[in-house]
């Protein structure tokens, strides 16, 4: 059995291009990706680019960062949040505000990464619960489970996900 795997984890059977988040690595890596990404909220591309970083790490489905160029300006407002990245260092938040409704906290940023996650210096990801829709492709992706993840479930990936009950000691 993989030493990366809890005990009591099974691995979801792996279909056609799909990856399995149990081969992703621990420590996560940052790595640049072609898909077409975008952010709706409310009708409104929030953001879009097909220059996007996405962060695999063991158990989670990908986060996805997007160039500050390819997000919509005036969509973001800085958030006093911050928190600490043990992997990527302190991520600063933004508010996500369209049409006069405010998103807290709904995106973040790497000002200063860790120099194994510069390649995220300041891009900004999304999280998918308070969009309206997030798309990778064509398809709609949905949130990782639990309150504090900021994966983007699609077919792509397989699981089981951190975030799901019973993940807390994963």
């Amino acid at each position: 059995m993989d030493e990366r795997l809890p005990m009591k984890v099974v691995p979801d059977a792996i279909g056609p291009g799909q990856e399995s988040v149990w081969s992703y690595p621990r420590p996560p890596v940052a790595q640049a990706v072609q898909r077409n990404l975008k952010v709706v909220h409310h009708g409104i591309v929030v953001a879009a680019t097909r220059s996007g970083i996405r962060t695999l790490e063991t158990s989670h489905p990908p986060s996805y960062y997007f160039p500050p160029d390819d997000v919509s300006p005036f969509v973001l407002r800085k958030s006093r949040r911050r928190s600490f990245c043990e992997w990527k260092g302190e991520a600063v938040y933004f508010d996500v505000v369209v049409n006069g409704e405010i998103k807290n906290g709904a995106a973040w940023s790497y000002p200063d990464p860790i120099a194994a996650f510069s390649l995220l210096r300041n891009y900004i990801a999304f999280y998918v619960a308070p969009s309206e829709n997030c798309f990778v492709d064509s398809e709609r992706a949905t949130p990782q489970p639990g309150n504090y993840y900021g994966g983007w479930v699609t077919s792509f990936v397989a699981g089981p996900f951190k975030g799901v009950a019973g993940s807390e000691s994963w």
